[in-house]
């Protein structure tokens, strides 16, 4: 009996060796292979273009290069002086066709209160016309001095949404022109990550499902929830023929690697000191039901 006790033990340790590698095992399959997890996660935003609606010189640039701004802030200011003289002048035509109209109305009416013997039909019909006319050219006088209005308000540019800027590459003096980009706005409010799950996982995704998100070089998990799945993705085996039928590659590999689909993680809190740099690398994990972080 004592001869047989160590080799008991010895059986005992060994099997229970055998059951804890099997269970390791299988909760490594599941947890790589099943678990909805990626490390293939981006933090994305809207990036904007900024550009000035009209040509010119700047003269004033009142940002800085990857400074935070608020929606409506002035960016910079384009050379005003062209466009204030051009509201004069469109200011000044609307009054000389103020002035034109007035009389036109006046003769209409003092033609109109005249009989039918005093004054012909064709005469009348002249008087209106030109009463017409007039109240055209007024109309297009006051289109012109609005438009010459915009011009000068758009030659201040402000900002568009609230964000950071970037890639600031101009200076007092630098000719822009209408509708050239001239730095790039980063949407802050826009911030979430695109997490790319192989799709044997897309079973495990539902959209509201909790997510934590943990950025690369960052201990601090950021809360999360799904906010929606990709609809497609691009089918990078058929192409479209000169004849715009389908293109289908005839040639088909037995070992398929399983198709990644995006799918956006809006942000419900980020610790404090965290840097949301749209581009950094995350890891994304969904978690249901949501649990404590």
């Amino acid at each position: 009996m004592t001869n047989r006790t160590p080799l008991l033990r010895r059986l005992i340790i060994t099997a229970c060796a055998v059951i804890a590698a099997l269970g390791a095992g299988r909760y490594l399959w599941s947890y790589y292979m099943d678990a909805p997890w990626t490390r293939d996660g981006r933090v994305r935003a809207d990036v904007v273009t900024v550009a000035a609606d009209v040509p010119g010189f700047v003269t004033e640039i009142l940002v800085r290069d990857n400074q935070r701004v608020k929606r409506g802030d002035v960016v910079f200011r384009i050379d005003r002086a062209r466009f204030a003289l051009a509201l004069e002048q469109a200011n000044a035509v609307v009054a000389g066709r103020q002035a034109a109209l007035d009389q036109a109305n006046a003769d209409l009416v003092r033609y109109q209160a005249l009989s039918d013997n005093a004054v012909s039909k064709q005469k009348l019909e002249q008087v209106q016309a030109a009463q017409l006319g007039a109240k055209a050219a007024y109309d297009q006088a006051v289109a012109d001095a609005a438009v010459a209005r915009l011009n000068l308000d758009r030659s201040e540019v402000h900002a568009p949404v609230n964000g950071i800027i970037s890639n600031m590459n101009i200076r007092p003096g630098t000719y822009v022109t209408a509708g050239k980009g001239i730095m790039a706005l980063v949407d802050v409010d826009s911030l979430h990550v695109d997490g790319y799950f192989e799709e044997t996982k897309l079973s495990h995704i539902h959209v509201g499902d909790h997510a934590t998100v943990r950025l690369m070089g960052d201990r601090a998990r950021i809360s999360g929830r799904v906010e929606s799945i990709a609809a497609g993705i691009e089918d990078r085996d058929r192409g479209e023929g000169a004849t715009l039928l389908a293109n289908v590659n005839p040639t088909f590999s037995w070992v398929r690697l399983a198709q990644r689909v995006p799918v956006r993680i809006a942000l419900d809190h980020v610790p404090p000191g965290t840097a949301l740099v749209a581009g950094r690398t995350a890891t994304v994990e969904i978690v249901s039901p949501p649990r404590a972080l």
